[in-house]
């Protein structure tokens, strides 16, 4: 029996079948690179679901973690912790933000920050205003609160009745936003671009347009940047890209470069509906994950990650859109290094799956669409390379 064999039959024994998991296990990485227990190299365009921005085991990163695990792994937060007060100042100066709050998962940020919504239009109006608006395809997490809020039947269903408050409107149509507005809306919840629901993006004029509803309408705008938040889209956030501010954002994915942690942000006025022991958590805001934050934000600083992103986005866009010519390419979308490829047939999870055995590493959405993820460290020949097996792979499918 290989290692292989043995960890899948170990994990089927013991672990709860939630994942339908590649035959891989992957032991070591390092940059843009991935190595599995059989000592293959694969080239990583998925950065662990956006997670691993700055790439795999950065020694910034590495260090800043092995210098907090030697000298403390934890305390609660019924103290302070510089760490975390580093943190929060940073990401404040930033942001259009004043107050931050931290948690382990984005699921958690977005529970956290319709829970502060609905204290903050609770203070005003008595909680009738209640109501958060979403978009059908989006995608906020897995409490039974973000499902309620996410836009996406089949992953909801199993787990009905879910909570209510929540209406779901389709993506880039304002008029159809601002007639499901009611009088218990109190907010309106968007990711720039639906990550998990195909890389759709909102519209320039859509997503300044709701800013204006929400304006006229007294509600708080919520932007989701668990997947589009550090640099991820070509700007250090989603929303400079439409050139307004949320009343609210929420973070997660590429924030600590692999360790889990969540974190809202919230204007003043917002933030201070919040009081002693209206929110709380016993690991969020930890020593390590925030010592590896604060170093993930610097190595994004230091080596101009955002603006590296930028450039091999445009590059890994024409390189695509010269495929499209030429391949079953139906659209391409998306902004920087978080890209969508529909394909015309519904071959995608067989375009993955061959990719990894041709040694790249990138990840299907349904049958139709391929997403690239490279960490925003990736170089030009390293698209180049990827693009080679991915053309190879779908002349192939």
């Amino acid at each position: 029996m290989s290692l292989l064999d043995e960890y899948q039959n170990k994990e089927a024994l013991y672990h709860m079948s939630t994942y339908n998991r590649y035959p891989i296990v992957f032991v070591k990485g390092f940059g843009t690179r991935l190595w599995d227990i059989d000592d293959n190299e694969y080239l990583d365009f998925v950065s662990g679901l956006g997670v691993c921005s700055v790439g795999h085991c950065h020694p910034k990163v590495v260090d800043a973690v092995r210098k907090s695990v030697g000298q403390l792994m934890h305390v609660s937060n019924l103290f302070y912790t510089i760490p975390q007060i580093e943190l929060a100042e940073k990401l404040i100066e930033i942001t259009f933000g004043d107050k931050a709050f931290f948690c382990n998962s984005g699921a958690e940020a977005n529970e956290g920050a319709i829970k502060l919504a609905r204290k903050y239009n609770g203070m005003r109006f008595k909680n009738n205003k209640y109501e958060v608006i979403t978009a059908y395809r989006s995608f906020h997490g897995r409490t039974f609160k973000t499902l309620a809020a996410t836009g996406q039947p089949d992953k909801k269903k199993p787990f009905e009745p879910l909570p209510p408050g929540f209406k779901h409107v389709h993506l880039n149509f304002s008029h159809e936003l601002e007639e499901a507005i009611s009088e218990n809306t109190g907010a309106i919840m968007l990711e720039p671009i639906q990550g998990e629901g195909g890389v759709y993006e909102c519209e320039f004029d859509y997503l300044r347009k709701v800013r204006e509803i929400c304006d006229e309408y007294n509600l708080l705008l919520i932007l989701d940047e668990v997947q589009t938040g550090l640099g991820r889209t070509g700007k250090m956030f989603a929303y400079k890209h439409y050139g307004i501010e949320p009343d609210i954002i929420t973070l997660a994915k590429g924030l600590a470069g692999g360790l889990p942690i969540g974190c809202f942000i919230a204007k003043d006025e917002v933030a201070s509906s919040f009081e002693y022991g209206d929110h709380a958590t016993t690991f969020g805001g930890g020593v390590v994950p925030c010592s590896a934050a604060n170093a993930v934000i610097q190595a994004i600083e230091e080596q101009e990650l955002v603006e590296n992103c930028a450039i091999m986005g445009s590059c890994l866009r024409e390189a695509l859109d010269e495929l499209k010519n030429k391949l079953p390419i139906k659209e391409i979308r998306g902004k920087g290094l978080m890209i969508g490829v529909e394909i015309e047939e519904p071959v995608a999870p067989k375009v993955v799956k061959s990719c990894l055995e041709n040694g790249l590493v990138i990840n299907n959405i349904g049958n139709n669409i391929i997403r690239f993820l490279p960490p925003l460290c990736v170089t030009e020949d390293e698209i180049a390379e990827a693009l080679s097996v991915f053309e190879k792979v779908l002349n192939q499918c």
